[in-house]
């Protein structure tokens, strides 16, 4: 099993300066980018530990955050940028630009990893870049905040919930009905909103690293 080569990078989207971790493997399928849920960051061990399980599928990864330092600290305090759905979604679309024009990076397919209210903004970032975002998977989204979004999004799409998660459950289901790409609603027996049970979020993985391999590549042949 390879070790992937690790970047630490700076993207400048629009007015704001981006901390982003990529994880490169030999020869990849395609990237993956994360965009964290609610008061989350780059560094959240759960990411980070789904991603480790991309990179040992060759795919690369990259995580970044949606919020600059300050946004993050003035967010800790009032929670007003976590849903800013615009502002995330419009971060993310900058991102994808950003890879579209890196020599080596813009040749590989792309799928987006959305988790809380960053599954809403991979939604609309898919549906303004339908050319560019080749697969999508949400883990615990609120894709219902991605409104009006839903109908355009052209990109495969896989909603995973946890069973005990009734609300979010009844959010993607809502949502699943205005999708009119391929899709799938994944139910995870037994797993809460973070997937904090034992062996969840393994199962979301695995659902996700299967459907990002199968659209990703599907892409490149």
């Amino acid at each position: 099993m390879q070790t992937p080569a690790s970047r630490t990078l700076k993207l400048t989207v629009g007015d704001a300066e981006l901390d982003a971790d990529l994880l490169l493997p030999d020869d990849p399928i395609g990237l993956v980018v994360f965009a964290h849920g609610s008061g989350s960051s780059r560094l959240s061990p759960r990411n980070l530990q789904v991603a480790h399980y991309f990179n040992d599928l060759g795919l690369a990864t990259l995580l970044f955050d949606l919020l600059t330092g300050q946004e993050e600290r003035v967010d800790r305090l009032s929670a007003e940028y976590r849903f800013d759905i615009p502002r995330l979604s419009q971060r993310l679309v900058g991102v994808l630009d950003w890879l579209a024009g890196n020599a080596e990076l813009g040749a590989l397919h792309i799928g987006l990893f959305g988790a809380s209210t960053g599954a809403a903004a991979a939604l609309i970032a898919a549906a303004q870049r339908p050319q560019v975002v080749h697969a999508v998977v949400s883990r615990g989204g609120r894709c219902d905040l991605a409104g009006p979004s839903l109908p355009k999004v052209r990109a495969p799409t896989l909603q995973i919930v946890g069973g005990r998660d009734p609300q979010v459950v009844q959010l993607n289901r809502e949502a699943s009905q205005q999708l009119q790409c391929e899709q799938q609603l994944a139910v995870v027996p037994g797993a809460t909103h973070l997937f904090e049970e034992p062996d969840a979020l393994e199962q979301v993985a695995m659902l996700a690293g299967d459907w990002f391999c199968r659209h990703l590549r599907a892409n490149n042949s």
